[in-house]
């Protein structure tokens, strides 16, 4: 069994675990598509709220720092391709490679809103059980024509669940790795091949085995979906998240 990860529900008795499912997926895309339009201050405001509400349901932090290092390397691609193609004032001029002021600015507001898009989702893994993200999904889905939404909702719950494996089978593979010196590489693509090919093959293999098990087992998508009730706790939150947006932009 994968250990806990920051892809994993966390157990918790919150007010974020306990509201709706529905209401708790429109405010993580709220959140989402606003990051992608919102300036400096207004992440700086997200990113204080997203830490308080970490720190709020317990979240482990040594965890997070664990699992994101690589989307960090990510980031750093992010930040020095937009640093060296944005147009403007020079900041570094080395023969043919030109970082302006402009490229660092966008740069670093890309990578931040990234960053705080991951952080809202992480938020809403650990405070949302799989079984009741397939029912929302379900739900929303359900007006769409042309979308079956039973099978949209149960490849996104086996997403999320897939999610903790894949990750311990990476860590087990670079454990793996470490113990045959396959750091002592100095090139960085033979230790990424030496990796990343393991990790993909045993993923698929267990995809296949899951795939075979639950076709033994006549598992559908056609399954009694849970019931979603509303509070008025689930307005409030709502509500907040809409005035957290609005003051984003502003």
């Amino acid at each position: 069994m994968a250990d806990v990860t920051a892809f994993s529900y966390l157990t918790g008795a919150s007010a974020l675990h306990k509201m709706d499912v529905r209401f708790k997926l429109a405010s993580m895309i709220l959140c989402s598509l606003t990051t992608v339009k919102t300036q400096f201050a207004g992440l700086f405001f997200l990113t204080l709220v997203l830490g308080i509400i970490l720190l709020y349901i317990r979240f482990p932090l040594k965890t997070l720092i664990r699992e994101l290092r690589y989307f960090s390397v990510l980031l750093l691609f992010v930040f020095i391709a937009r640093s060296l193609s944005a147009p403007g004032l020079p900041f570094i001029k080395l023969g043919f490679v030109t970082v302006t002021y402009k490229g660092i600015s966008d740069g670093a507001l890309v990578c931040w809103r990234l960053l705080n898009i991951v952080f809202t989702g992480l938020i809403f893994v650990a405070t949302t059980r799989p079984s009741t993200l397939k029912t929302a999904v379900e739900w929303w889905l359900k007006p769409v024509p042309f979308i079956p939404e039973q099978r949209v909702a149960v490849m996104i719950s086996l997403m999320i669940r897939f999610m903790p494996v894949i990750l311990e089978q990476a860590r087990e593979t670079a454990d793996a790795q470490k113990a045959r010196g396959v750091e002592n590489r100095k090139n960085p693509f033979y230790r990424l091949k030496k990796i990343a090919l393991p990790v993909l093959i045993r993923t698929f293999v267990t995809a296949d085995e899951l795939s075979v098990a639950m076709d033994a087992r006549c598992y559908t998508e056609k399954r009694t979906s849970m019931k979603l009730t509303a509070g008025k706790n689930d307005w409030l939150i709502l509500g907040g998240v809409i005035l957290l947006c609005c003051l984003m932009v502003v």
